[in-house]
């Protein structure tokens, strides 16, 4: 299946390498593109393994694959990095295709009012997300100023609610208002919508270019890190993404797709698919226990192409997850949640844990296990607020939590 890769199998087990890597493949493949150039990512690949002496202990990767439904063995990093591409590919089955992010548009970003507080500017702005699309967005500009005059920065997503990102504003429900409070902590954070929430409650599935929401979503929230990633305040290198419940999947899958996000932090935001089950009302409501997930707004291909069939879908969490490493991830999944079953979480991250093994990143694959229902608590919170601070080596700002 990898006979390609297999020529350079030889070069491909010093994980302690990937630091060097990552920074040939930023330096030889352009933010703009979709995909990573593979190209670019083989050739900075096989010139670091030929030059580095070190040896891993661990020298393949173990991983169960969804779509063949048996365990996928990889030897070393260069036959890692081809099955990540399958795992993509994978991605958009159920989601539908990214769409070319080649020649975009300039993101025209404007600004509609604003407002002042003690810690921060907040914008409301909206921005131009592929022509004829535009994004409406919270902007948080803290008054600190960094010494190096760069910033670390957020993209920070929503859970489910009217509101959209009014929520993250602290506007909804308790413990939701982390675009603020990281505001408040020093970071520039943006906030968009999500369609059909917010200012874009009248979004218009049927007739737009996308094959889901989800996927409509991860191009509009790639769109916010380019528009992050123009601003001379913020430091491309310390970028990272949050969200609770539908922001807490969504950072999960826009970070899989943008390797730019350096940490990503999931709240009550998934289990292993076979393990999410929200009762009867799955099956009343939406036609099956997958039900809710083929929903307009998320991906209604699991449900027209995979007939709400778990065992047809051919991704599931722990391989997107494994898509983010050797990244920071850090997971909030309280014990009693009654969306996400904490059971899936435990396995989903036992199933994940050989690639960060792999990559000798086992200290960056979190979780906590709170004693909570679908919420995201201060303690919990803090904890993730500091995960993000070490990742993205930043001196937060004192701020008050609720």
């Amino acid at each position: 299946m990898y006979s390609f890769w297999k020529t350079i199998r030889a070069l491909s087990s010093q994980p302690l390498a990937w630091s060097v890597y990552t920074f040939l493949y930023v330096k030889t493949t352009s933010p703009q593109k979709g995909y990573p150039h593979r190209l670019a990512r083989l050739m900075a690949l096989a010139l670091i393994m030929a030059s580095s002496g070190q040896v891993s202990a661990q020298k393949s990767i173990e991983i169960y694959s969804s779509e063949l439904h048996e365990n996928v063995v990889l030897e070393g990093a260069a036959e890692w990095e081809e099955y990540r591409w399958v795992l993509k590919r994978n991605m958009e089955k159920i989601m539908g295709p990214l769409p070319d992010r080649h020649d975009l548009p300039p993101l025209d970003m404007r600004v509609k009012d604003s407002l002042v507080t003690e810690d921060y500017l907040r914008l409301n702005i909206d921005y131009l997300a592929a022509p004829g699309e535009r994004v409406p967005a919270y902007l948080y500009l803290p008054h600190r100023v960094s010494v190096t005059g760069k910033s670390p920065a957020i993209l920070a997503l929503h859970p489910t609610g009217a509101q959209g990102k009014k929520i993250v504003d602290g506007e909804g429900k308790a413990n939701r208002g982390y675009a603020k409070e990281l505001a408040q902590r020093g970071y520039i954070v943006i906030a968009p919508d999500y369609p059909s929430f917010g200012d874009l409650a009248d979004y218009d599935f049927e007739n737009d270019r996308y094959q889901s929401g989800t996927m409509a979503a991860i191009f509009y929230h790639m769109r916010a890190v380019d528009l992050l990633l123009e601003r001379n305040d913020v430091d491309p290198e310390r970028l990272g993404v949050i969200g609770h419940s539908l922001g807490g999947h969504n950072s999960i899958f826009v970070g899989a797709f943008d390797e730019r996000l350096k940490v990503v932090v999931t709240s009550s935001g998934w289990n292993q698919m076979e393990y999410y089950d929200i009762g009867p009302v799955a099956s009343e409501r939406y036609g099956g226990r997958l039900g809710p997930y083929a929903q307009d707004r998320y991906m209604p291909l699991v449900r027209d192409k995979y007939q709400l069939d778990g065992n047809k879908i051919p991704i599931n969490y722990h391989e997107m997850i494994a898509l983010l490493a050797p990244r920071a991830f850090f997971s909030n999944s309280p014990i009693n949640d009654s969306n996400f079953d904490v059971k899936g979480v435990e396995v989903g991250m036992e199933m994940v844990s050989d690639v960060y093994r792999f990559f000798e990143a086992k200290n960056v694959l979190q979780v906590r296990y709170p004693d909570a229902e679908h919420d995201f608590p201060t303690e919990t919170r803090r904890e993730a607020y500091e995960f993000i601070d070490q990742i993205l080596e930043h001196s937060p700002s004192q701020h008050e939590m609720e």
